[in-house]
């Protein structure tokens, strides 16, 4: 979940004019940072060579599915 001071900070760090998107962009992108904060600190990870199977099955899966 996000913080107001998390927010605030991020906002004062964009320029005076912004769009609306850029604004969502950047904070999908804060509260993904603080989601794997949170995942981390509780030990919900997996080791560097954990992810490197999943991502092989995952690239053995997309090319027979071809």
């Amino acid at each position: 979940m996000l913080t107001k001071t998390s927010v605030i900070n991020t906002i004062t760090r964009l320029p005076d004019n912004f769009s609306i998107d850029e604004l969502m962009d950047k904070m999908i992108y804060l509260e993904k940072i603080e989601r794997g904060i949170q995942d981390a600190d509780s030990g919900r990870v997996i080791s560097e060579t954990e992810l490197e199977k999943r991502i092989e099955g995952w690239w053995k899966n997309k090319h027979i599915q071809k």
